[in-house]
């Protein structure tokens, strides 16, 4: 996780990043805030296919090889919208989660809005501040 938030942090600095985060907020109103995460989670969730790592083998990747290929695992979708979410000015944390005692295998990112964190799940079809069920294991990390 920290290694994901590393990369979190050197994304959301990245010129491509942040060009792509403002090229999708673009055409809402300013100070919108709920409308640019939404914008922001809507395109990662439906654009940036999710594809399992290569067997056996945990991979991440940076925010612009992601942007560039157009894919990843939970990982990698939570990194980008992390990175695209901090390069515009939207705090960001990496939620991991298991479903087993002692056992992660999940990671999605929460934002704040006000002063409540808002669940962001990209890998389900699923909205705003969806959460997974029947979480027994959870971790933290700010970026």
């Amino acid at each position: 996780m920290r290694l994901m938030s590393q990369l979190v942090r050197t994304g959301k600095m990245s010129d491509i990043v942040r060009g792509m985060a403002a090229n999708l907020v673009q055409d809402l109103p300013q100070k919108d805030w709920v409308g640019e995460v939404r914008r922001l989670f809507e395109y990662v969730r439906d654009s940036i296919r999710y594809v399992r790592d290569i067997r056996g083998v945990e991979t991440l990747h940076t925010a612009e090889r992601i942007l560039e290929q157009g894919q990843g695992d939970c990982d990698d979708k939570s990194i980008i919208l992390a990175s695209l979410l901090e390069a515009i000015g939207h705090p960001s944390r990496l939620v991991a989660v298991g479903f087993k005692p002692g056992i992660f295998s999940h990671v999605f990112v929460e934002t704040k809005i006000g002063s409540r964190w808002l669940s962001l799940e990209t890998t389900e079809p699923v909205g705003m501040g969806w959460t997974p069920p029947d979480v027994k294991e959870k971790m933290v990390i700010y970026n």
